[in-house]
């Protein structure tokens, strides 16, 4: 994480007592772990905004920037001009941005107000090409023609149905779109969901997956999902309890872009998909290293052993959620 965020992040509770902090945290915890979405903002004030601020923004700086520098890996000529978060509220998802690429101008929309404010206090001064305006996330979204990337960020459950479509729309009609959601079976559901809309307006899949055709996964039996490992701030080991420094953050994710915003169709299919994505964490066993697999093809497990040579060392340093180059055949 950027250090400056991280200061400033350490320092936002001052003043604000630590069981009012961890009070506020709960409730809002239940809130968004709840399942009937809402069509008010969460964060009513500015104690909900810096305790969930200082609880939930590393982690979903983490996820949304694994997300990215997947992106980026597949794409590695390409970079955003310009950027629109929406519901990106106190900005951890334009932090993300930031720390994949350089020179873009973000514009963050939100409805909360309070969120928006504390998004600006935090980046000022680090963040200076950042425009954060009040906007209703929901029907009849739209962003400025020729934007380059938007990112919705852990947005989509708090919506109904139909602000849902609505923002993924609004997601589709830029260049390129990264969608990131909680890693649990409704999480990865939104984000399947999503993926499709996404697909159906023209717009083809970078990652995590191998392909743009459907998922393979049968809903009910599993689900996708990563992990991202984040570091526990001390309000963090107060609400939740626990010695560890650390935590894995689980999210799903998509991907994708415009073909003509890369060089065409083939550029996208030749550069963009991964061969194959490690969709489980790897298990080790004495010899071989059993591997979880998404391809173009479905789901696979493929075992490597130590006469695989070099592609037994790397399968044995590959980590969930690394692509993965299959062998021919």
């Amino acid at each position: 994480m950027h250090d400056e965020l991280r200061a400033a992040l350490a320092s936002l509770l001052d003043g604000l007592p630590p069981t009012q902090a961890a009070r506020a945290v709960d409730r809002l915890i239940a809130n968004y772990r709840g399942r009937t979405p809402t069509d008010a903002p969460v964060l009513r004030d500015r104690a909900d905004v810096a305790a969930y601020a200082a609880y939930r923004m590393p982690a979903t700086f983490e996820a949304v920037r694994h997300a990215l520098d997947a992106f980026a890996a597949r794409l590695p000529g390409w970079a955003p001009a310009s950027h629109v978060d929406i519901g990106g509220g106190t900005g951890a998802a334009t932090w993300a941005v930031a720390a994949t690429w350089d020179g873009h101008r973000t514009t963050v929309y939100d409805w909360a107000e309070p969120a928006l404010e504390l998004g600006r206090e935090l980046a000022d001064g680090v963040l200076p090409d950042t425009d954060w305006q009040r906007r209703v996330i929901g029907a009849g979204m739209t962003v400025p023609e020729g934007t380059d990337l938007v990112t919705v960020s852990y947005v989509l459950g708090e919506l109904r149905p139909e602000d849902r479509r609505a923002v993924v729309a609004a997601a589709a009609g830029a260049r390129a779109a990264v969608l990131i959601e909680p890693g649990t079976p409704d999480g990865y559901l939104r984000i399947r969901e999503a993926r499709e809309q996404l697909t159906d307006a023209g717009l083809r899949v970078v990652a995590p997956c191998p392909h743009s055709g459907a998922c393979p996964i049968v809903p009910g039996e599993d689900w996708c999902h990563l992990a991202a490992r984040v570091t526990r701030s001390s309000l963090h080991r107060q609400v939740k309890g626990g010695s560890l420094p650390y935590e894995d953050e689980k999210f799903s994710y998509v991907a994708a872009v415009r073909p003509d915003a890369v060089g065409g169709t083939d550029a996208v299919d030749g550069a963009a998909a991964a061969p194959a994505r490690i969709v489980r964490k790897p298990q080790l066993r004495k010899g071989q290293v059993l591997l979880d697999l998404c391809t173009e093809q479905g789901l696979r497990r493929d075992t490597v052993t130590k006469r695989h040579g070099d592609r037994y060392k790397a399968a044995r340093d590959a980590e969930w959620g690394d692509a993965w180059e299959r062998p021919a055949g």
